[in-house]
């Protein structure tokens, strides 16, 4: 492997991971109307954030009404009223405004939330007739019919109702408060514990993660994030700035090479095409005079200074008792024919480039 071709390995190897390194990902809050939730992360809004801005089972999404909702596992979406980020806290409600008949079968498993409380209930059945007296209690709204009306009371108290109403079942609700609350006006608040940002919420600090299914966050001030994106950018200018450096110096020494390589078959040309040339006639060929002095080659192959057996502008060799030309100046050698025909077409030695000594004419 040549220099350069270790060079141009050497340069791939170091900016490659560099060229693919990426920015911190900085992911600008979104919503899906004027005035509406702000979402950032942990949550990432569909269609309009990517799934990297935010943690898995996080996502929301618009409605065709322009409103934020949630979609939790095996249950329809809730409209999100409020995200509370430094609380980790999310207030949902129910767009068919019956937030009590979803929260008789809410499940929560298999999403990252879970209520903020639960209050045992007793839900009841009651004939209209019989409670018309009675202002106590007031009936689900949304539940029942012309005749009988359900509620929803703490288990301590159920026992206060009328004897005509029927027990429908006793289970755990999810409420706000750990105190008795109108089911009517309930929202579903939820709480989630990881991934925990209170603190950079709190500092208003960028966020910044590299994996939306792991808990293992890591968080960036803005002016570090800001400067590490500035510096790798830098770097990435300066890796293709080299880079391309280097394709032209490589490409200039391979056309060097090529146009060096051509040149003896040139001059074999050149000299063949002299050779095939008549003097004039009446008129005998000038002899020609150079710069070098004639060796003959001696047996051994020696010759003077430090040539080898091999002329450098036809890379032919030498034979024993051949007449060769040695410059003056530098003692590089040559066939005869091969160094009239260069110095013609240039006016240094092939090897040292020195100018040679004397004056060549024909």
């Amino acid at each position: 492997m040549t220099f350069s071709e270790q060079l141009i390995t050497f340069m791939f190897l170091f900016c490659l991971p560099l060229l693919n390194a990426s920015e911190a990902k900085r992911c600008s809050s979104s919503s899906c109307g004027y005035r509406n939730v702000d979402v950032r992360f942990p949550f990432w809004l569909f269609p309009k954030q990517s799934s990297t801005c935010g943690h898995t089972g996080f996502n929301l999404l618009c409605t065709d009404g322009h409103e934020t909702a949630l979609k939790l596992p095996d249950t329809e979406p809730f409209l999100v009223r409020d995200i509370y980020y430094d609380k980790q806290r999310i207030r949902l409600n129910d767009p068919n405004k019956c937030m009590a008949r979803r929260l008789l079968s809410f499940d929560a498993s298999g999403s990252p939330f879970s209520p903020l409380h639960f209050l045992n209930h007793t839900i009841l059945i009651c004939p209209n007739e019989d409670i018309k007296s009675s202002s106590h209690y007031k009936p689900i709204r949304c539940l029942g019919n012309s005749t009988s009306s359900f509620f929803a009371i703490l288990f301590d108290f159920a026992s206060s109702m009328p004897s005509s109403c029927q027990m429908v079942k006793t289970l755990l609700l999810p409420v706000s408060s750990p105190i008795a609350v109108d089911l009517n006006d309930q929202d579903l608040w939820l709480k989630w514990d990881s991934p925990s940002g209170r603190d950079c919420e709190n500092n208003r600090s960028l966020r910044v993660f590299e994996n939306n299914t792991s808990l293992g966050v890591k968080w960036f001030s803005s002016y570090k994030s800001g400067l590490h994106n500035f510096v790798l950018l830098i770097m990435k200018l300066i890796c293709l700035s080299l880079m391309t450096l280097l394709i032209g110096i490589t490409t200039c020494v391979v056309y060097v090479t090529f146009s060096s390589e051509r040149l003896p078959t040139q001059i074999r040309r050149s000299l063949a095409r002299h050779a095939t040339l008549k003097p004039p006639r009446g008129r005998a060929r000038s002899p020609i005079f150079g710069p070098y002095k004639k060796v003959m080659v001696e047996k051994n192959m020696k010759l003077p200074g430090r040539n080898d057996n091999t002329c450098s502008i036809c890379l032919s060799e030498y034979e024993r008792s051949e007449i060769v030309a040695c410059l003056f100046r530098c003692e590089h050698c040559f066939h005869v024919e091969c160094i009239d025909t260069w110095l013609q077409l240039r006016s240094s030695c092939p090897i040292c480039r020195n100018s040679p000594q004397g004056i060549y004419y024909l």
